[in-house]
């Protein structure tokens, strides 16, 4: 999406350790108006979803934006559980590329119906980490997984192509291709 590459090269941030910032624009402050063009292409992409599912915290603008252009249920994953998290509880470990460390994912499994059609919705996509662990709670669930909508993809680090391989139909918005020395390169 010419939209969203356009802007992170405007505004995003190139950090040490391949991390590349965009909170100004997608997850601290968010552009509203990028995120529901955004939401936009997610939809022409994607039919048949009963329910958006992401995880917490720097998704759920993006997963809310889809939910809205949808007008379907959204779910998000908490990191850590709490005490207002209660019956019958699903959860998943996760590696975080960004936080280097590994934490457990929880949703109430009563959140989801059987049979009913997820889209799994992300702000990153790099290792395939968080999507995998999303991946397992939707399977604990006996619903069915529709696909992933990120908006972007750190392409070179092959977590999408990987889980491609396994028939998922995930979905990047913009796809980087290679990111160092203060460059970005999008995948064409």
């Amino acid at each position: 999406m010419k939209e969203l590459e356009n802007k992170i090269l405007e505004c995003g941030e190139i950090l040490p350790g391949d991390i590349l910032k965009v909170g100004s624009f997608l997850n601290q402050r968010v552009d509203v108006k990028l995120l529901t063009n955004m939401a936009i292409e997610v939809k022409k992409h994607f039919k048949n979803v009963d329910k958006i599912f992401t995880i917490e915290a720097s998704g759920i603008p993006f997963a809310t934006a889809v939910a809205i252009e949808y007008q379907k249920d959204m779910i998000f994953a908490k990191k850590g559980m709490t005490s207002n998290l209660s019956g019958n509880i699903i959860k998943a470990k996760v590696e975080s590329y960004t936080h280097h460390n590994t934490v457990e994912i929880f949703s109430n499994k009563e959140y989801f119906k059987e049979g009913e059609n997820i889209l799994i919705v992300d702000d990153f996509l790099a290792l395939g980490n968080s999507l995998k662990a999303l991946i397992d709670l939707v399977k604990q669930a006996n619903a069915n997984l529709v696909g992933a909508a990120i908006c972007i993809e750190k392409e070179y680090q092959n977590g999408g192509n990987e889980l491609r391989a396994q028939n998922i139909d995930v979905f990047s918005l913009a796809k980087i291709e290679y990111m160092g020395d203060n460059t970005i390169k999008f995948k064409d």
